[in-house]
């Protein structure tokens, strides 16, 4: 009886140690299993959806021995969480990393038109093992969700840094940055085509977006971290380098995308008529020596309720947004000024507040200067400079 339990000890402990010795040789093949390995920089084409008009990056995992073909997308989100927009515009938005079927990332892309372009990169087996294991590691439920920021942090950025940061050799970066752009200039190459989208990010950026950004930071765009990988060449000693990419490609070939419609009417057509209706009835109180209180009254509101967007901007976490120029123009204080618009008693309360806002609309063309403003702005701003100039001028003896 002793024998026979002690037999089974023995075999109780071998059991033990069968996994043990297993993954001590998985570890000891990691890097020889990596062989068949093939990891890709994917870059998607926009299609006519806002959210994809910069473009998209995913990463491709594919085993060929054992048929594991993946691909790694930083861009999941879901709009039917409460409150999105505002969350996104307040840099409070949460991405998630999805792993799905490559096969089936190709598919929707196809299915927008859109091309999706691959780069496969020249690795080594300890690199590919490495960003695998980085890719695993990331996957956990506890890794997986991450504060987006447009700029700084995105789906884009979050590939790149998993491909680059985990190689084992060092990068030889032969990228010529000489163009002078900024963060605003790229956006608005995105947004040729939508006019009203990018008058949209015009309202919404302010003075740090046309600061000059170097090539590293421009690669929050999909196209360019395509075209940077191009010009990466790796170390491999004794003074010799190779490319990063071996080969590239179309895996999903462009095809024919719908039109997104867009508003009739461009932003400066829309603002030039602003204007002209307010020129106008400026001409009319002249002529008939009044003062349409209700126009007043309709002025400070909107323009008093855009400027609180602009100042509840100075908040977000997107550093882009918070110094906004164009709330000179756009001056939350208008709304203090409804009443005595519109109250006889109180003209002499709306005059001080017009000389103060006219002063702020001086002020904001001259801030012009260092911000590009939202398109036919400028138009506005001086058909109201002229209305409550031309207001402060006729009741100068109040």
């Amino acid at each position: 009886m002793k024998l026979f339990i002690s037999f089974l000890r023995y075999i109780f402990v071998g059991l033990l140690l069968i996994p043990v010795c297993f993954y001590a040789k998985a570890q000891d093949t990691s890097y020889m299993d990596m062989d068949s390995v093939q990891i890709s920089l994917l870059t998607c084409q926009p299609h006519e959806e806002v959210y994809s008009l910069y473009g998209h990056t995913a990463i491709r995992y594919y085993d060929k021995v054992r048929g594991i073909d993946l691909a790694i997308n930083y861009g999941m989100f879901s709009f039917k969480k409460p409150f999105f927009i505002l969350r996104f515009v307040f840099g409070l938005t949460d991405y998630e990393m999805g792993i799905e079927p490559f096969d089936a990332f190709c598919a929707q892309y196809a299915g927008y038109g859109s091309g999706v372009y691959e780069q496969v990169l020249h690795l080594t087996r300890e690199e590919k093992s490495r960003i695998a294991n980085a890719i695993n590691e990331n996957y956990k439920p506890e890794n997986r969700v991450y504060r987006y920021n447009y700029f700084y942090d995105n789906c884009t950025t979050r590939a790149r840094d998993m491909l680059l940061n985990h190689l084992t050799r060092r990068l030889d970066v032969r990228i010529k940055d000489l163009k002078w752009e900024s963060y605003r200039d790229l956006v608005h190459q995105c947004c040729r085509r939508t006019p009203w989208v990018k008058f949209g990010n015009d309202m919404l950026l302010g003075l740090q977006a046309d600061f000059p950004i170097d090539y590293k930071q421009k690669q929050f765009l999909p196209e360019n971290l395509k075209e940077d990988f191009e010009h990466i060449f790796l170390n491999t000693g004794k003074g010799k380098t190779e490319k990063l990419v071996s080969r590239s490609g179309w895996v999903v070939l462009p095809g024919v995308q719908t039109e997104m419609a867009d508003f009739p009417l461009s932003p400066i057509a829309c603002m030039l008529l602003l204007a002209g209706i307010i020129v106008l009835v400026t001409l009319l109180e002249g002529i008939r020596k009044t003062r349409f209180r209700w126009v007043d009254a309709a002025i400070l509101l909107v323009c008093g309720l855009v400027g609180l967007i602009l100042f509840t901007m100075i908040f977000s976490q997107h550093p882009t947004v918070r110094l906004n120029l164009q709330i000179l123009l756009f001056c939350p204080f208008t709304l203090l000024y409804i009443y005595s618009s519109v109250k006889k008693s109180r003209e002499k309360q709306f005059y001080k507040g017009m000389k103060v806002w006219c002063a702020l609309l001086i002020l904001f063309f001259i801030g012009g200067l260092f911000q590009h403003y939202a398109e036919g702005i400028r138009f506005l701003a001086l058909s109201l400079l002229l209305k409550y100039t031309y207001f402060i001028y006729r009741n100068r003896k109040i």
